[in-house]
């Protein structure tokens, strides 16, 4: 299974050994997800997906939808917009197309990333205010 293989690679993955909501390989759902538990998608999503917790959505998924998460590991398909409060992982067969915005990120090599990046997200909210504060005066 992947999972238990990506848990030896990153141990930040051993939180999902707990997963509050996993929806499986054979699963498509359609809706609006807000929780505070750790997340695991390996089927498909249509719709939006928030948790302030962790989210890992597998090779094989495929997500539409705008994901907001405290951290993410992302493996398979997203399209919409993805808001990532601390680390965001992007595996190798990651295809995301929509903006990114993370604190922290790392992106393997054959990712493909379309739509615009801000990384550490608070710090670039902060400059923004301050140039838009200079440009007033």
């Amino acid at each position: 299974m992947i999972i238990k293989f990506m848990f030896k690679k990153e141990k930040n993955l051993e939180n999902f050994k707990n997963a509050e909501t996993i929806i499986g390989a054979s699963i498509r759902v359609k809706g609006n997800f807000n929780g505070q538990g750790d997340v695991i998608i390996e089927g498909k999503l249509d719709g939006s997906l928030k948790t302030s917790a962790n989210l890992l959505i597998g090779e094989k998924a495929k997500v539409t939808a705008n994901v907001e998460a405290k951290e993410a590991f992302i493996n398979g398909e997203i399209q919409g917009n993805l808001k990532v409060k601390n680390y965001l992982s992007i595996g190798k067969t990651a295809k995301i197309v929509g903006d990114v915005e993370c604190g922290e990120i790392s992106i393997s090599r054959g990712a493909l990333v379309k739509g615009q990046m801000i990384i550490n997200a608070d710090s670039a909210k902060d400059l923004e205010k301050k140039e838009t504060k200079e440009t007033e005066k």
